[in-house]
């Protein structure tokens, strides 16, 4: 059973960072795309970044770029997000992804991001 299961979230203050880690099972995890996306509260799901099976990022959306950093850890089935200089309008529950086939799947288990003062 393929599971994705993110950590890491909390309430941070503008300005400040949080990392996100997704552990990963049930699949050979070095042989996938993998990403991230969030959903707001009342909005639909954005897309955040994604990385390749090698470890090379290759999608940030414009929202986060300079300011957000993907990784992965193919030897420990990991994903990681770094967040920096957060802002109010990133709050969101952030998700993991796998690429399979075209298609992106989403873990199941979000963290939660606030950033508030």
């Amino acid at each position: 059973e393929v599971q994705l299961v993110a950590s890491g979230g909390g309430l941070v203050q503008p300005g400040g960072s949080l990392r996100l880690s997704c552990a990963a099972s049930g699949f050979t995890f070095s042989n996938y795309v993998m990403g991230w996306a969030r959903q707001a509260p009342g909005k639909g799901l954005e897309w955040v970044s994604s990385i390749d099976s090698n470890g090379d990022p290759n999608y940030y959306a414009d929202s986060v770029k300079g300011r957000f950093i993907i990784s992965r850890d193919n030897a420990k089935n990991g994903l990681y997000l770094q967040l920096n200089s957060l802002k109010t309008e990133d709050t969101a529950m952030y998700y993991c992804a796998r690429r399979s086939g075209g298609i992106w799947s989403r873990g199941g288990q979000g963290t939660q991001v606030t950033v508030s003062s």
